[in-house]
């Protein structure tokens, strides 16, 4: 028995005692848990993905948001990328697309190693009121250094992410690939934004019939509303992109964008008859977009087998989701303003700090309307004129710190 718990707990001693980062494997992946007094979450050391994580941990009913695909716990002898072999939750990407083309040398799989290669153990702490898990790796494709650091905060449901990029140099399409599970009820989750200034649907196809993947909105329709999103059939009523799941049966995909502005920018997924929302906060000035991976049930190749309901909230710096060379050559979104890659610095690390996190509601708040930044604090207002107030150190996207 003493044995068993040596080879699965690390132990690591910090100024405030010591703090655990039990090794466990979930749903056929090994990799790390961390705790909270409120939030339990495990990241695979396989890419790095976040899931499962419950929120309200310790509470009689926790709160699980995130998609874990369903072929995790089958035996398949190949899957279409390696990205796929651990894909659940969040993830942090790059190059964040497809990398169909190789780049001065470079071919990168599919999200990047770092969303696919093996991650390495370099420490777990606590200091005061925050508990922590280092991850690092040392990519090859594109040589440097990579940092992962997950934190957890004392009294909040709230998941604080920074990923530390150094060494690189050039420019990279990076960012987060959030992905939440959808209820099978349609329209059972309502989503809602900061202030974007425009959207694009995919400018190509991007569920292809000859795949067996079958597409809803039209290709390269812009657009300033998500509830008025064009659909590819002729004389068809716009689709409302703030209510999922709809339309069974298809795989779409779109991206907003926004200009960066004092306050971090949000999202929120309403689900009312769960009794939560789930958000996410960035630094428009580095994550200045948002891609919408809207999964129904659409690709019915192995392994997606027409069974996989998801939606992807990610936010990054990228064009859609076709990798480094499209994003670096002249396309429709950076020739309309938007960077579409980060700079990276051999002389200055790059610093991507993320927020993830989720907030009980009452009943009857059915999406969020406003957004409200206060000391520590964030309030949402529904479009019912409800009201959560949520603990949330927003300043951590800026900062990096936690008090």
């Amino acid at each position: 028995m003493k044995r068993a718990l040596i080879t699965t707990t690390i132990l690591t001693c910090s100024a405030a005692g010591f703090v655990s980062a039990q090794k466990a494997t979930e749903h056929s992946q090994a990799g790390w848990r961390l705790n909270s007094d409120s939030v339990s979450l495990f990241v695979t050391e396989t890419g790095g993905h976040m899931a499962p994580v419950k929120f309200y941990a310790n509470s009689k009913n926790p709160i699980e948001p995130y998609y874990i695909s369903p072929w995790q716990d089958e035996k398949h002898d190949s899957m279409p990328a390696e990205v796929m072999v651990p894909l659940r939750g969040d993830f942090f990407c790059m190059p964040f697309g497809g990398n169909g083309e190789e780049v001065n040398g470079e071919k990168h799989t599919p999200h990047g190693e770092v969303s696919a290669s093996k991650w390495t153990f370099a420490g777990s702490g606590k200091k005061g009121k925050v508990s922590s898990i280092k991850l690092t790796m040392k990519t090859k494709t594109r040589s440097g250094n990579a940092t992962k650091e997950l934190r957890l905060l004392e009294g909040h449901n709230i998941i604080y992410s920074t990923h530390t990029l150094a060494g690189y140099s050039g420019k990279m399409p990076l960012g987060h690939h959030a992905t939440l599970a959808l209820p099978e009820e349609e329209g059972s989750v309502r989503i809602a934004t900061s202030k974007f200034e425009v959207g694009f649907t995919n400018p190509t196809q991007f569920s292809n019939p000859v795949n067996r993947e079958y597409q809803s909105l039209a290709m390269n329709a812009r657009f300033t509303d998500l509830t008025k999103v064009p659909l590819i059939w002729k004389g068809a009523p716009d689709a409302d992109c703030t209510s999922f799941p709809q339309r069974t049966g298809h795989t779409d995909l779109l991206q907003i964008f926004k200009k960066p502005g004092d306050e971090p920018a949000w999202l929120a997924a309403t689900c009312e008859s769960r009794g939560y929302l789930w958000f996410s906060m960035k630094d428009p000035s580095i994550l200045n977009s948002t891609v919408f991976w809207i999964a129904n049930k659409g690709r019915h190749a192995q392994p997606w087998n027409g069974r996989n309901r998801c939606l992807g909230l990610e936010d990054v710096c990228a064009y859609f989701a076709d990798g480094l060379a499209p994003s670096l050559k002249p396309n429709l979104v950076n020739e309309a303003g938007f960077a579409t890659a980060v700079e990276l610095s051999p002389d200055k690390p790059t610093v991507v700090n993320y927020i993830q996190g989720v907030a009980k509601i009452p009943r009857g708040f059915t999406n969020v309307k406003t957004v409200r930044f206060g000391d520590d604090k964030v309030t949402f207002t529904s479009v019912e004129g409800k009201v959560v107030e949520v603990a949330v150190q927003h300043r951590f996207l800026k900062t990096g710190r936690l008090e």
